[in-house]
């Protein structure tokens, strides 16, 4: 089986088997969801869900958040990994955002890898899930996924996936590909134990072919 064959046989099975497919965190606007993906660093997005509704009532709007103090965010956030850090990043952020860009999120990732706390990768989903530009954003999920089914070879970083998913992947199916590769990493081919019988993309899948002798 060739790469672009692979791929063609995958991105047919999610569109058929998964057309909807949509972040987890809970948000309302633009801002909220910069906030809530800050947060998802290295913690579930069950846990955000969790934190968010007491934060953003709290801090309704970048101005309010950009006025508080860290220690003040810490306490709503003091369950999430890495509170510290993050409470730190969302009053950068909401200060740069309501000073420098009228508290309008930016549509683009130059700008936006600007703020503190935000990456390459939570840029991505901002562009992607907000302003619906191709973008693809490879976390941990995706990185795993990838490599595993063998959309990507040999990537040493999230980066190097990013561009070989963008290289096969149809430019306006990047920003619902980004979620197909997340839920399957989440709830079927998990870190530890894949459920790789119960699988859908199994026939198509470099990792169980190898395993099973198919390759």
């Amino acid at each position: 089986m060739t790469k672009k064959e692979r791929y063609q046989y995958i991105i047919e099975w999610f569109q058929k088997n998964m057309p909807v497919a949509e972040t987890e965190l809970d948000y309302r606007n633009p801002f909220e969801l910069l906030v809530a993906v800050i947060l998802s660093a290295q913690c579930t997005d069950k846990r955000v869900n969790m934190v968010t509704p007491a934060l953003f009532e709290a801090f309704p709007t970048a101005e309010k958040m950009s006025q508080a103090e860290v220690f003040e965010v810490f306490e709503y956030i003091k369950s999430i990994s890495f509170p510290n850090n993050k409470a730190k990043y969302l009053v950068g952020m909401s200060q740069m955002l309501s000073q420098d860009f009228n508290s309008i999120v930016p549509n683009n990732v130059k700008d936006l890898i600007k703020f503190p706390g935000v990456g390459r990768k939570t840029a991505n989903v901002i562009v992607s899930v907000i302003y619906d530009k191709p973008a693809m954003a490879v976390d941990t999920h995706v990185f795993r996924v990838s490599e595993r089914i063998g959309l990507s070879y040999r990537a040493k970083n999230p980066l190097e996936t990013e561009k070989q998913l963008i290289k096969y992947i149809p430019e306006n199916l990047l920003p619902i590909a980004h979620h197909w590769l997340i839920l399957h990493g989440r709830y079927v081919c998990t870190a530890r134990s894949p459920q790789c019988e119960a699988c859908g993309i199994n026939n198509y899948c470099k990792k169980y072919a190898r395993e099973h002798k198919k390759a």
